[in-house]
């Protein structure tokens, strides 16, 4: 894609690109997951998938704020653009997308889980009017304050919007703490993230479980909003970024040994310990110092093996930049239309009873056609391109680098 900045970061756009790609597999898997509630589930579960998925459970949305928030610190020191013309780009670019989801792309989500449970009566319209109604008495004990509309998977666009106006306001006392880090070690400012993940674990883990809600997700947006400082910061300092890129192998042992003791633990490797010693607050840091090597070991493993082999696009990764080109403008359309094509075209194909791996091939494949059909349908109308994230020739808002999703 055409830039407007010099020092453009390929490594950031394919990761974040792959990100989202691994993003659908995790969707589709929730559908066949077992004891791992979702919108609707498939009659065939896997307890063994549970493992796969917690290979990037607890770190997938981390990577996807840190590389945003590295795009939007980029974005920053090379653009021309003020903070105020970064605030009205990621405003439209990701405000209008979550109203365009909300009102109408999640909808047959709700839809099918309540047909679903048997809680309504089929009737797509109908229910839509009661869906956008705030003050209808549908399904009313599953009522948000804002009646049954809801983001559903598209909560990454208000914390991302929500992160991204503090870190604009905050940005010339982030970047004067940015000179000051200049010689700071990479190793503390990775002990500073990690006992900031820990704490937010230990503190309020239990006390604030994740909803996604925006509101009272303090345990979330501690993790998260962390996260996303950490990758401004991070973005700023050249030499941490060129250290995690040459340890990116001690990184990756990192991750599999915190995945490895995780898994460990959830199959019975220690139920031999007692039961004190899980409730002690030396068990608790130890586990919390486990949890936080995966994950972040995870983060900066994937950031230095991109920052190594996909820094620049060579014909060997992209013949002529062509790929990265069409993904760096889907990729908002494919995120905000997959998960509803998935439980659509699952829906769809439950009755046919194929053999589970027929049908998840299957539904990958109608994924994947249904979003490359929805984007080009959707790019061809100035008014789709607008409602799903695209650049708008607005005389407001001039060319902004990149896809909103992380620019």
């Amino acid at each position: 894609m055409a830039t407007h900045f010099s020092h453009r970061r390929y490594d950031l756009d394919w990761l974040r690109t792959l990100a989202f790609g691994l993003l659908i597999l995790y969707h589709i898997g929730m559908y066949y997951v077992a004891d791992w509630g979702w919108h609707i589930k498939s009659d065939i579960t896997s307890e063994t998938l549970q493992n796969l998925m917690i290979l990037t459970n607890p770190w997938r949305m981390s990577l996807l704020f840190f590389i945003s928030a590295m795009a939007l610190a980029l974005a920053q020191r090379h653009s021309n653009m003020s903070s105020l013309n970064l605030f009205g780009l990621r405003s439209s670019r990701l405000l209008i997308p979550l109203l365009c989801g909300m009102f109408i792309v999640v909808v047959p989500q709700v839809y099918y889980e309540a047909l679903s449970q048997h809680l309504i009566e089929p009737g797509y319209f109908s229910f839509w009017l009661q869906y956008i109604n705030p003050n209808t008495e549908l399904l009313r004990e599953h009522h948000s304050p804002i009646g049954l509309l809801t983001w559903n998977h598209l909560w990454f666009l208000p914390y991302l919007w929500c992160y991204s106006v503090l870190v604009l306001i905050a940005a010339p006392l982030l970047n004067w703490l940015s000179h000051r880090l200049q010689h700071l070690p990479g190793s503390i400012a990775l002990l500073v993230v990690m006992a900031s993940l820990i704490a937010a674990w230990m503190m309020l883990k239990n006390a604030y479980p994740s909803t996604n809600a925006l509101l009272d997700d303090w345990y979330n947006h501690a993790k998260y909003f962390s996260v996303f400082i950490a990758g401004y910061l991070f973005a700023l300092q050249g030499n941490w970024w060129q250290k995690v890129i040459l340890c990116r192998r001690w990184f990756l042992l990192a991750g599999l040994f915190g995945y490895s003791l995780i898994i460990a633990d959830r199959n019975g490797a220690f139920d031999s310990l007692p039961d004190s010693f899980g409730e002690s607050i030396t068990s608790r840091l130890i586990i919390g110092v486990v949890l936080a090597l995966n994950h972040w070991g995870w983060i900066l493993a994937l950031i230095g093996y991109a920052g190594r082999y996909l820094k620049e696009r060579t014909n060997a990764v992209d013949r002529d930049g062509k790929l990265l080109h069409y993904a760096n403008n889907a990729i908002l359309p494919w995120y905000m239309l997959h998960q509803t094509l998935i439980i659509v075209f699952a829906v769809w194909l439950k009755p046919l009873a194929l053999p589970v791996g027929v049908e998840a091939t299957l539904l990958i494949i109608l994924t994947c056609t249904g979003c490359w059909a929805g984007y080009e349908l959707v790019k061809r109308f100035w008014l789709s391109r607008w409602l799903f994230g695209l650049k708008v020739a607005l005389p407001a808002f001039k060319s902004e680098p990149a896809s909103p999703v992380i620019r």
